[in-house]
């Protein structure tokens, strides 16, 4: 009878043991499938909710303090992208050291931070100036009659020029950017993204005057049925989008981001329509649509109320894309220079909120590109970044709605769905097999 007790005894013991370790096992099992599933996610940061989504800065800037004089501003390089920040006053300097036969731009693009209070006089300037100190150029951007807190870009440029001796020379140039800003507006500073790019000279000089004769009609708008494609969050991340309707929803105070390539000679129409709920009230520059040529210099936007009733902005028609418009006499027409891809960006105030609610509303972007492909001025280089001035077949594919809306091969705004389903595909594997073990280490409990 004692035997048999002290066997019971250790019996008891080995078996509590064991259902101790399937327990602390059960545990283990827990915390793995939590850490698994975290880390299979991308992280986001946290917004409150009904805030917009921040600009999407391109996933390479490099991040670059601007100076408050030219000693010791940092280099742009041409094909790269930067992220800085502006001070609501003062000007802020960066460099750019450049050769004597390409032309050189940088566009700034400018984001007030969401909800921040505005007038329609704040903006931002920036400024070319050559080694001795003379303007190259001076271009001013506000943010007009939307009084909303968005993206926007302006650009400084070199162009080398028979007709003219500044400018041409080799050597280091001083980017100057600064902010025009309202005595009554937040003096909170503005974050900034820098891209530089270059284009070389021609092989042969041709024309050296704009084309005088293009078709200036409008057509007749686009009544094809629309075709679900929300925006990007930035110029990096914009989504593809050739000739069709397409449909978004957008909140107020969100600006989404479209690209449409262009070869030379194609001409390109577009209009933003805003639908949603009917209601009392008038929002003064509820809508904007603005069009940035493929070194993100604006070509021209433009404005629409709204009253609860369905409302288009259209950009008014612009010439065919062509290596001589650089010589028109009209910056719209100017800024339609290069083939590649052009942004259309499209805002919806933050302010309509305040009479119709956060939304989302229907937005509906109809898109026309006319004219016929024309050859391109055969350049004599390389763009920087390589590629810029041209049009890619996976681009037009892409515009098409036959690839990769971000025309990236999957990448940007699209790629995060694709890891994020694929982290939980990750950890719903990780879960039927730690399931398993657990169920085994469960019937080895049972068996003794």
């Amino acid at each position: 009878m004692g035997r048999r007790t002290a066997r019971w005894r250790r019996e008891r013991a080995r078996r509590g043991h064991h259902e101790r370790s399937a327990r602390a096992r059960a545990a283990l099992i827990g915390v793995a499938l939590l850490l698994c599933t975290t880390a299979a996610l991308p992280a986001q940061p946290a917004l409150a909710a009904g805030t917009p989504s921040p600009y999407a800065f391109a996933p390479d800037a490099r991040p670059v303090t601007g100076t408050t004089s030219t000693s010791g501003a940092v280099a742009l390089t041409p094909g790269s992208t930067y992220k800085s920040s502006l001070p609501s006053s003062g000007q802020i300097h960066y460099s750019l050291d450049l050769d004597a036969t390409s032309d050189a731009y940088v566009s700034v693009t400018a984001i007030p931070t969401p909800g921040s209070t505005v007038t329609a006089r704040d903006g931002i300037r920036v400024s070319v100036k050559d080694p001795d100190g003379r303007s190259c150029s001076l271009e001013t951007e506000s943010l007009n009659a939307v009084r909303s807190a968005r993206p926007i870009a302006v650009w400084g440029l070199r162009e080398v020029s028979a007709h003219r001796t500044r400018c041409n020379s080799a050597g280091t140039y001083d980017v100057i950017v600064e902010r025009v800003r309202a005595t009554d507006s937040a003096p909170d500073t503005w974050d900034l993204e820098l891209f530089a790019t270059s284009e070389p000279r021609l092989r042969q000089t041709g024309e050296t005057s704009a084309p005088e004769a293009w078709n200036s009609a409008s057509p007749a708008p686009l009544t094809d049925e629309d075709v679900p494609r929300e925006g990007g969050s930035g110029f990096t991340s914009a989504v593809s989008a050739g000739q069709g309707v397409w449909s978004s929803a957008i909140e107020p105070g969100r600006t989404l981001f479209y690209k449409v390539p262009l070869d030379w000679g194609r001409q390109l129409y577009a209009t933003a329509e805003l639908g949603g709920p009917s209601g009392d009230g008038y929002t003064v520059g509820a809508l904007n649509l603005a069009l940035y040529n493929p070194a993100r210099g604006l070509v021209d936007d433009t404005s629409a109320n709204y009253i609860g009733k369905r409302t288009a902005a259209e950009l008014a028609p612009l010439p065919p894309v062509a290596y001589e418009n650089r010589y028109a006499n009209a910056e719209r027409f100017r800024t339609m220079r290069f083939a590649g891809s052009y942004y259309l960006v499209i805002h919806l105030a933050a302010g309509i909120a305040e009479r119709y609610g956060d939304g989302p509303f229907e937005l509906t972007l109809r898109v026309r590109v006319g004219g016929e492909e024309a050859a391109g001025p055969g350049y004599a280089g390389e763009s920087e970044p390589r590629g810029l001035f041209q049009v890619a077949a996976s681009d037009r594919e892409a515009a098409a709605g036959n690839g990769p809306a971000d025309g990236t091969g999957g990448g940007g705004d699209a790629a995060m769905t694709v890891l994020a389903v694929s982290g939980i595909g990750a950890g719903t594997l990780v879960l039927v097999v730690l399931g398993v073990w657990a169920v085994v280490a469960r019937r080895r409990v049972g068996a003794w």
